[in-house]
């Protein structure tokens, strides 16, 4: 099937933009409860499955053997903004571990956060590689590698902290990857099916805190996104946002490309969507309005309007559009 129309854009009338694309809500079964485009579109991931890759840091053992908070498990689950408040816990956590930022494989990024990128811009300081918004990830990685005996390049597709980081994406997808590709962190970023990925949220949104540990891990890593939303992305941005505005009951993550998951333990339901020309702004409509039509979030909430219902301004604040749901989206 092909992708479908999920977000529109109009300016005086006419409609300019049509974003594309695949959304799936599953329930704790892996059933599809409703889908829109085709619930088996491959797409990568990227950084919503960042809870998938950071399941065997606490599953075997490695963030208790630590002792790992979970504002840290929220660190490993997060595309940062490099603030000082993503930055310093980083720095903190390799210390801890008795390793440095050059023991780090995700590369050095400009951060996001304005005051970061400011402070380093005026001290003529260069980014380093703790500034890279996946750096809490790469920790969890290394954490989990000290604890496997692995070699320094933890990054690499075959060794031991990758293959676990398969496996466990595998099982909870329900599915066999077909092939990855190499994330901008410089690790390798799996591939599956959007059902796939909504079934793996469904799984995490069903976890039993109690149960077995791989449903221990789950729930203790959607717990610490949700108590730590400003870790899980920053100020400003739509995961943090979110989340702030579920009140805690609901985790919500995004990745490059326009990829976003939800996982709703209340409902026991998972989502998982792609917008197909890599539209930002479409994603983040989409998730709305799916959280809306699933009860998560008011739709009277003041973030409803700014990712979906506020008019689009010029900027005198002029009304010069509108997001709109396409005919047959999430109505």
């Amino acid at each position: 099937m092909a992708a479908q129309p999920m977000i529109e854009l109009w300016r005086g009338g006419i409609l300019e933009s049509v974003h594309t694309g695949h959304a799936v809500i599953c329930d704790e079964r892996g059933e599809v409860i409703e889908a829109w485009g085709d619930p088996e579109a491959v797409i990568f991931p990227r950084s919503s499955c960042k809870m998938i890759q950071a399941l065997p840091l606490v599953e075997s053992g490695a963030a208790d053997r630590v002792g790992l908070t979970s504002a840290q498990l929220a660190l490993a689950c997060a595309s940062h903004n490099g603030a000082h408040i993503h930055t310093d816990a980083v720095a903190r956590w390799l210390e801890g571990l008795g390793l440095g930022e050059s023991d780090l494989r995700c590369g050095p990024q400009m951060p996001d956060d304005p005051e970061a990128r400011k402070e380093l811009v005026c001290s003529d300081a260069a980014p380093c590689q703790i500034h890279n918004n996946c750096s809490g990830k790469h920790a969890g990685f290394l954490t989990l590698n000290k604890h496997l005996g692995g070699d320094a390049d933890y990054e690499k597709p075959g060794h031991p902290v990758q293959k676990a980081a398969l496996a466990a994406f595998e099982e909870v997808t329900g599915e066999t990857s077909p092939g990855y590709g190499i994330d901008g962190c410089s690790a390798p970023n799996f591939a599956t099916s959007v059902r796939g990925l909504a079934r793996a949220m469904a799984r995490f949104a069903a976890a039993d805190p109690e149960g077995v540990a791989r449903e221990r891990a789950e729930a203790q890593l959607w717990q610490a996104m949700v108590a730590h939303p400003e870790l899980v992305a920053g100020e400003g941005r739509a995961c943090t946002n979110l989340m702030r505005a579920m009140g805690g009951t609901v985790a919500v993550k995004t990745g490059a490309e326009a990829v976003f998951v939800a996982i709703l333990p209340g409902l026991k339901r998972g989502i998982a969507l792609k917008i197909m020309d890599g539209g930002t702004r479409a994603s983040e409509a989409a998730i709305t309005a799916l959280l809306v039509r699933l009860g998560a979030l008011d739709a009277r909430h003041p973030v409803v309007g700014r990712y979906l219902t506020d008019p689009i301004t010029s900027r005198r604040g002029i009304v010069a559009g509108e997001v709109r749901l396409a005919p047959g989206f999430a109505g």
